[in-house]
């Protein structure tokens, strides 16, 4: 089983906007338009069998309508993940409900929720997320699109997980895109999951492979960050590593089977 545990898409009417929009903020091409029906043909190009569509709240507001879409959206090949807001002063109750209702965790995005990872705010947040199991998917590093302000570094990853160990913090982008020296430093070898969408194409592959190799691999997963990676690239580039095929199994589905099925 192939699962892609990062990718994005829209209501219809939303990406006709939202994706030419958010491409000409970051300066990239998308490679679908966004919608759910593109990803599922992205998905049967590269023979994935299950994306995790990671939705975001950019205002508390923003709550039931990404949780109702995600709703109509569930289906054995897409696991949708809700966004909460941390300026949400209902944040214990959304959290509960999501888990009662079947959800496996959330997205959060530091810069377009103005957030930084470590802000005494969130304590709440990791608090509930620790005791009901679900996890939470968050954008690290620097982002492509914004001023280099460090709101979810290495640093800020590992006192995370050391004050709260068992809350599941999936770190994206290898732990912290275009960080990933820091990231080799303070997180590489650590129990800490991460997720390698939108970072092999700009390490070289003796990094990569340093930080895949010393990293504990049930702790390492696949993910693209589509429509602004190709699926089907994204897997080639990680085959093209030569990794040993447990290791690539692990990274394509396995540890991502665990937290999700």
């Amino acid at each position: 089983m192939i699962i892609d545990f990062h990718t994005h898409a829209f209501p219809d009417t939303v990406a006709a906007k939202a994706i030419p929009a958010l491409a000409a903020e970051g300066k990239i091409s998308a490679h679908t338009t966004g919608t759910i029906d593109a990803l599922i043909a992205s998905m049967d190009r590269a023979g994935i069998d299950i994306s995790v569509v990671c939705s975001i709240a950019t205002r508390p507001s923003q709550f039931e309508p990404i949780l109702a879409w995600s709703k109509e959206i569930r289906s054995p090949r897409i696991i949708p993940l809700p966004s909460i807001h941390p300026t949400d002063t209902d944040v214990v109750a959304k959290l509960l409900r999501l888990k009662a209702e079947g959800f496996s965790g959330i997205k959060m995005h530091p810069y377009y929720q103005d957030f930084f990872l470590d802000e005494k705010r969130l304590i709440p947040l990791y608090k509930t997320l620790s005791e009901t199991g679900l996890f939470m998917v968050v954008h690290c590093g620097y982002d492509i699109a914004f001023p280099r302000i460090r709101r979810a570094d290495p640093s800020q990853i590992l006192s995370i997980h050391q004050r709260f160990p068992d809350l599941h913090l999936i770190t994206t982008h290898f732990g912290g895109w275009n960080m990933w020296g820091e990231v080799e430093k303070y997180l590489i070898g650590r129990e800490i999951y991460i997720e390698i969408s939108f970072a092999l194409p700009y390490l070289s592959a003796d990094q990569a492979m340093r930080m895949l190799t010393r990293h504990p691999s049930h702790y390492l997963l696949f993910g693209s960050d589509s429509p602004w990676e190709d699926q089907r690239m994204a897997i080639e580039r990680l085959q093209s590593l030569n990794i040993n095929d447990e290791l690539f199994h692990r990274i394509l589905g396995q540890n991502s089977e665990k937290l999700l099925l």
